[in-house]
C-alpha cells in the first residue's frame, strides 16, 4: 500500500495518526498497573492456564490413541 502512495500521502497519513494518538487520554502506569492486577486475581478463578481442564472438558484430548504394527 505504502508503495503506492507518494511521500507527501504518507506523511499525511502519519500526522493523521499522530493527531489521534494526541487525542487519547493517558492515565498514569501506577494506576493502571493496580487495575490490571486486580482484573487479573478476580479472573483468575476461571482461567483455565491457571486452573486446568478438566480431562472430560478438554476440547483437545487425544480421542484414541495411535497404533503402528
Amino acid at each position: 500500500m505504502a508503495r503506492d502512495m507518494s511521500d507527501k500521502d504518507i506523511l499525511k497519513m502519519e500526522i493523521e495518526q499522530l493527531q489521534k494518538e494526541a487525542k487519547n487520554t493517558r492515565e498514569p502506569v501506577s494506576k493502571t498497573a493496580k487495575e490490571l492486577c486486580e482484573f487479573v486475581e478476580a479472573q483468575s478463578a476461571e482461567d483455565p492456564l491457571i486452573k486446568g481442564v478438566p480431562e472430560d472438558k478438554n476440547p483437545f484430548k487425544e480421542k484414541g490413541g495411535c497404533i503402528i504394527t
